[in-house]
């Protein structure tokens, strides 16, 4: 009784509890209020499992995000990954967008995300630096580690195994 007395005595006290219940309201509010919709994007953009295939960079650019009904393919050091989950980074309007439906290496390995860094034919990338390929290698394992592997960038000529 005495705390209660305590606060409503000062005029002070009245204002900071007044403001810290309007600021738990609120925080409530907005927690309950993206709960729901959270739980419907995720379960909207659930893609079935893409089966393991070959791909040449003609059939990649097609999983862009746009073309391909959602689904974001990106190329890593000749691996090709899965990154649909993940379409606010790497979807259309995302910061990483320049990267879906492509070979990524080049750019990764750079820290660039300039259309320059991106090659219409096959990049072997034999003009970068050593510290320039651990740096892809290192983004290669990052991605293992994130996206499922469905399948294999082809070189010019190489025929699928797939």
């Amino acid at each position: 009784r005495r705390f209660f007395d305590d606060v409503v005595s000062s005029p002070v006290n009245i204002f900071l509890v007044g403001l810290i219940c309007y600021f738990s309201y609120k925080l409530i509010k907005k927690d309950s209020a993206k709960a729901p919709a959270r739980k419907n994007s995720k379960s909207e953009n659930k893609l079935p499992k893409m089966s393991k295939r070959d791909f040449t960079l003609d059939q990649l650019k097609e999983y862009d995000g746009v073309n391909s009904k959602g689904r974001i393919l990106i190329g890593v050091l000749g691996k090709v990954f899965d990154v649909s989950s993940a379409k606010d980074f790497y979807g259309p309007g995302g910061p990483y967008s320049v990267f879906a439906g492509r070979d990524a290496s080049r750019a990764l390995g750079t820290f660039s995300v300039d259309n320059s860094q991106f090659k219409d034919e096959y990049d072997d990338l034999s003009d970068l630096k050593p510290s320039q390929m651990d740096s892809i290698k290192e983004w290669e394992m990052q991605f293992l580690e994130k996206y499922p592997l469905v399948g294999k960038l082809l070189r010019p000529g190489e025929q699928p195994t797939v």
